[in-house]
């Protein structure tokens, strides 16, 4: 008889011990609800444009492709724009100049871009604004913008890096030899041209020509070789 008891009891505290599943439940729904007034409370107290970018950025994430947007190949993920860049930064501030530049010299971004990185602000400007192919001479429609942008650059009294860079395709009659020499000319005659219209100390500005190796698309199509033929204006801010 009491060892039936004592089965019982046993069974019954084995029950009891059973039915302790809902701690751990409410446990969890507790962490999941501290966690999300965290997250609410470190929203109130950021930045209005890391706000911005943290929605962008998520929604470009979980989105479907729509529009007629499609996958790249390329060295790029996604670039950054002023408008999701703190406003009151220096960074920001000399974005929008350029952009504003570009804007008034009647050049898009399917000709330009003005991106952030880790060294600072970089105008990307393509080859067919600025010369003709396998040519080194300025053409007179860049001009315009190129004046702006060195008064910008004079201002700016930043450190300035002007890149050339070409396709792998290689140079075919004309003056050079390489597309070393090339994008090297190209970067000199912009820098040559910046001196010449705006006061630039000469010991911030460089001019630097990659050739054909740093390419940012594939070469192994025309439009991607158009777009790795460019030249690059590096602005050195700090955040």
């Amino acid at each position: 008889m009491a060892e039936g008891r004592r089965k019982k009891g046993s069974g019954g505290g084995s029950s009891e011990g059973g039915g302790g599943g809902w701690e751990v439940t409410y446990t969890g729904f507790i962490l999941i609800m501290l966690c999300f007034f965290i997250m609410l409370c470190s929203f109130a107290t950021m930045e209005e444009t890391k706000v911005m970018q943290f929605v962008k950025s998520f929604s470009r994430a979980v989105n479907i492709l729509t529009g007629g947007l499609k996958f790249v190949s390329g060295s790029e993920v996604l670039n950054v724009s002023s408008d999701i860049v703190d406003k009151k930064s220096d960074i920001a501030k000399l974005m929008k100049k350029l952009e504003e530049a570009a804007a008034e010299a009647g050049f898009g971004r399917g000709e330009m871009t003005i991106k952030k990185t880790s060294e600072g602000v970089v105008m990307r400007l393509s080859e067919r604004i600025l010369f003709e192919r396998g040519v080194a001479v300025i053409s007179d429609p860049a001009k315009p913008l190129l004046a702006k942008v060195a008064s910008i650059a004079s201002s700016s009294g930043v450190n300035i890096r002007i890149e050339g860079h070409t396709c792998d395709l290689p140079v075919r009659g004309g003056r050079f030899q390489s597309n070393w020499e090339l994008s090297a000319a190209r970067a000199v005659n912009v820098l040559r041209f910046f001196t010449e219209v705006a006061t630039i100390k000469e010991d911030i500005i460089s001019a630097v020509g990659f050739g054909e190796y740093h390419p940012i698309y594939p070469n192994d199509s025309e439009e991607n070789r158009a777009k790795n033929r460019r030249v690059e204006i590096v602005f050195s801010v700090e955040e």
